[in-house]
C-alpha cells in the first residue's frame, strides 16, 4: 500500500537523505520499534544528524511533510 509512495520518496530524496526500511517483525525492527515508541505499521521517522527524531508519522506517508522536514535540514 505505501511501498510505491516510499519508493517515490526515496527517489526524490536521493543524494539528500538516506531512506532505511526496517521490518518491525525482525529482532532489530522490534528493538527499534520499542526504542522509538512505534505503535503502528508503517511508521515514518526522520532523524537529524545527531540521531534525534525530528518528525514522526504513523500510517500512509505525508510525502510533502517528510520532504519539507528533510530539505529543511540541508545546509546552504
Amino acid at each position: 500500500m505505501s511501498k510505491p509512495a516510499v519508493d517515490r520518496l526515496e527517489g526524490e530524496l536521493e543524494g539528500q537523505a538516506q531512506v532505511l526500511r526496517v521490518n518491525a517483525m525482525s529482532r532489530v525492527g522490534a528493538t527499534l520499534a520499542g526504542r522509538y515508541g512505534v505503535r503502528g505499521v508503517p511508521t515514518f521517522l526522520v532523524f537529524d544528524g545527531a540521531g534525534e527524531v525530528i518528525y514522526g508519522q504513523a500510517g500512509r506517508p505525508n510525502q510533502e511533510a517528510i520532504k519539507a522536514t528533510v530539505l529543511g535540514l540541508q545546509m546552504p
